[in-house]
Parts: structure tokens; sequence; C-alpha cells
């Protein structure tokens, strides 16, 4: 038997350098830029990243690295050390699309620009052009070069823009971002220790049967796939052990997302009794994949509720980093994060901890049930 030297973790999804990128080859630098600047300001509501060479002769060797903040957010980075594809993956991770000049890099997709003046740099770049997108023609009777169709005679069936069809590009681009969006999967948080109720809350019956299963199936009505999260390994396919531990819902969350890096998860804790069917899907509707979550936040209360939250595949990276600083608050990951906020009604997102608490609830909930059908 072979020995395995590490555990062989499911990878998050990437291309060469971006979870999704394209290059963009075949004419000057310039025209390529532009029409990058003039494709991300149609759009500016998803998160974008270009990546280039630096077109610098003559460039002195840092002595320091340099972090540059600008006010409205931007950054610059002039870094000592070298720059290698793993660090470029952490790098380009928040990003949703990751445009490359591809007169200097190589992307998984390419974009080729048909500039008659270019022949021999697309030739020279030929082994390059093997996901092909679609084509921009900068001028509309451009042939396609001979090389081309006898390597690639599938090219002449692609899709072709000419360089002054911005909308009808733009179009093409979101629907090459959207298609990446992740699917998303529930994950029911049963997990808690519940030292103030004195009893597993999980378990707690407010509905007619344990809170448990009362989450997973509000989460099932919408989603393919929906996990309990639980402490300890199990054979059971539909439960979620944590593998990192005494760390509580972060955990669960973290655990998760090990255990498949490239869906969303909608967690939803069991102490949440008032969350019904109408606040998932209104959660749902208003998903932001270009945020790393979609959380929910009470009209009264300062902070969001990360206990009924869409975390995105880009919050993993985030999570871990916060854990690496010594934090394991998803609260804090939410506040400090490009997150889209649902306000709604406190009452909705009520925790209950205590036995009192759930006496009133049960009180509560049973006197709304019997309101209903006597209607």
């Amino acid at each position: 038997m072979s020995h395995q030297k590490h555990t062989n973790l499911i990878k998050k999804h990437n291309d060469n350098f971006a979870p999704n990128e394209i290059a963009i080859l075949g004419t000057n630098c310039g025209i390529i830029t532009d029409l990058i600047r003039q494709v991300s300001d149609k759009l500016s509501n998803y998160k974008l990243a270009y990546f280039d060479a630096s077109h610098a002769k003559d460039i002195e060797k840092n002595i320091v690295s340099e972090y540059t903040f600008h006010h409205e957010g931007n950054l610059q980075i002039n870094s000592t050390s070298p720059v290698n594809s793993y660090v470029q993956r952490i790098q380009f991770s928040q990003y949703d699309f990751v445009f490359i000049n591809g007169n200097h890099y190589r992307g998984a997709k390419q974009i080729l620009i048909l500039d008659e003046e270019k022949e021999a740099s697309v030739l020279k770049r030929l082994d390059q052009l093997d996901s092909i997108q679609f084509v921009v023609k900068l001028k509309p009777q451009t042939e396609y070069f001979s090389f081309l169709t006898e390597k690639y005679p599938q090219i002449k069936n692609s899709t072709c823009y000419t360089i002054d069809e911005i909308d009808k590009i733009t179009r093409h681009f979101k629907n090459l971002i959207e298609e990446h969006i992740a699917p998303v999967k529930g994950l029911v948080l049963t997990g808690g220790k519940s030292t103030r109720m004195g009893s597993d809350k999980s378990e707690l019956n407010y509905h007619g049967k344990p809170q448990k299963i009362v989450a997973k199936e509000l989460l099932n009505e919408h989603l393919a796939e929906t996990f309990y999260s639980v402490q300890n390994k199990s054979d059971d396919s539909k439960e979620i052990h944590d593998v990192f531990l005494n760390l509580g819902p972060f955990g669960g969350i973290c655990s998760a997302f090990q255990k498949d890096p490239n869906s969303a998860w909608f967690v939803l804790a069991t102490d949440l009794p008032f969350v019904n069917n109408e606040l998932i899907e209104l959660l749902l509707q208003k998903r932001n994949p270009s945020k790393v979550a979609t959380t929910v936040k009470g009209k009264s209360k300062e902070f969001p509720e990360p206990l009924i939250t869409i975390y995105e595949p880009k919050a993993y990276s985030i999570l871990l980093q916060y854990l690496a600083q010594g934090y394991s608050c998803p609260r804090k990951m939410l506040i400090n994060s490009d997150v889209e906020i649902v306000e709604v009604d406190d009452d909705l997102i009520r925790n209950i901890n205590t036995q009192e608490e759930f006496e009133e609830a049960k009180r509560e909930i049973t006197s709304s049930l019997r309101g209903e059908t006597t209607k």
C-alpha cells in the first residue's frame, strides 16, 4: 500500500491565477487596456481585477516592501519578494473575474483580438489559444489568419464582435461571470453545548418536531442539498463533523468549506425558531455573490446575525485569515468585510438561549399557529 504524505483535501477551483479569469491578446497593450476599462465600467457591480505586466524599464530592486493605500481603497504593492502562483491565487481569490493581459501571461480562457498588424505576435502565442471564448475584430473586414484556422478550425464558428460593440462584449463577459456563480448548500448548526439552556437546543420542540428538523426542512425547500453540522464524526453522509475543533459555529462553517470550498453555504442555527420560509426566500433573493456574504440584521440591531447568513466561497480564505490572527468569531469577520446586509424585523431573528426564553417562544409560536387555524 502506497504511503500518502498529505491529506487529500478538496481544492478550491482555480484557473491559472484566479477562480475565474480570461486573457485578452492579439493586439497592442493599449487597446487591450482600453477595452478592459470600458467593459469594467459597465460591470462595476462585480468585483473585477486586471493582471498586467509593468511596462517600465530599468526597475530598481526594492529594498523594502511598500504598501501604498489610497483613501478610497486602492492599493499599490511594491514587494521585495518574488510572486508565485500560490500567492497570486490568494491575492485574486476575492474577485469575481480577472482580466489578464495575454501579451504577457497565459490565461485559462482567452479572447482573441484580430489585428492585422499583430499577425506575427499571434503566431508566437498560437499554443495559448486553446479555449477561445469569442473573437473581437479591430476592422470588420479582417480575415482569420491561415495558421489560426489550420490549428483551430472551429474558430470560424466562434462568436465574433467588432471592437466598437462594447455593449455586446460586456454582455458576453457578464455571462462568463454568472456561469461561475457558486451553487448554494445548506448547513444547519447543531453542535452547540447549550450550557445556558441546559439541554440540546437542536432537539427543542417549537413546531411539533425537533428544531434541527424544522431548520433542515426550511432550507431543503429552496436548496438541492442541506447538511447538519455536528461535533463528532458519523457515517451519515448528510452530516459534516467538525475538523476545526473547539471553535463553535466558526469551526462548523470552516468544516463545511473544507468539505466543499466551491459552494456557498447557507448557515442556519437551531436557536432561531422564528425564522420562516419567507425569510429564507428573502435572503436567497437578495444574495449578492460578489460580496463575501449575504447576511441579515435586525432593524434595531447594530451588528449582523452570522448564523443566518449565506457565506460565499471567497469567505473561506478570509475566515482562515481571521483564525490565523486568533479570532474565531464569524460576526467579527462579517463586520469587517464587504457583505450584503438585509434588514429584517428583530423578532424574526431572536435567539433563544434559556429555558425561560424557550417557554415564552413556545407559547408565542403555539398562539400564532392557533390564530392561523381559526381564520
